[in-house]
């Protein structure tokens, strides 16, 4: 069973950097593309940065210039480098991602991405 999982979230103050990191593990045959999005209080569910396996990557606007996404394909990971943090990037942050599974000597693909359980990210003075 494929799994993500990710870590890196805290309290930060504006102004300051984090890095989100996301874990896939399982019998993955390979990962096209991986995301990351994020839902705060009150808010929907927001894509926050796509990449993908090709390394193309797409951010929404209020990011932009601010977050970087990347990806280790050799260690199906994926990270978020969040630069000059704001309250209103607080949020919990989730990463997805659309998966090949080797099940039974196949190669499965699955329409719906997989999603990890999500870090929160705080941002407050």
């Amino acid at each position: 069973q494929v799994q993500l999982v990710e870590s890196g979230g805290g309290l930060a103050q504006p102004g300051e950097s984090l890095t989100l990191s996301c874990v896939a593990s399982g019998n993955i045959f390979r990962i096209a593309t991986m995301s990351w999005y994020r839902q705060s209080p009150g808010r929907e569910r927001e894509l926050v940065a796509t990449i993908t396996d090709d390394h193309k990557r797409n951010y929404t606007g209020s990011v932009k210039g601010r977050f970087t996404i990347s990806r280790d394909d050799t260690k199906n990971t994926m990270s978020l480098r969040m630069n000059k943090i704001k309250p209103e990037d607080t949020a919990v942050y989730y990463c997805t991602a659309d998966v090949f599974e080797i099940v039974s000597g196949s190669i499965r693909y699955y329409p719906s991405p997989f999603w990890g359980k999500g870090t929160a990210v705080i941002v407050s003075s």
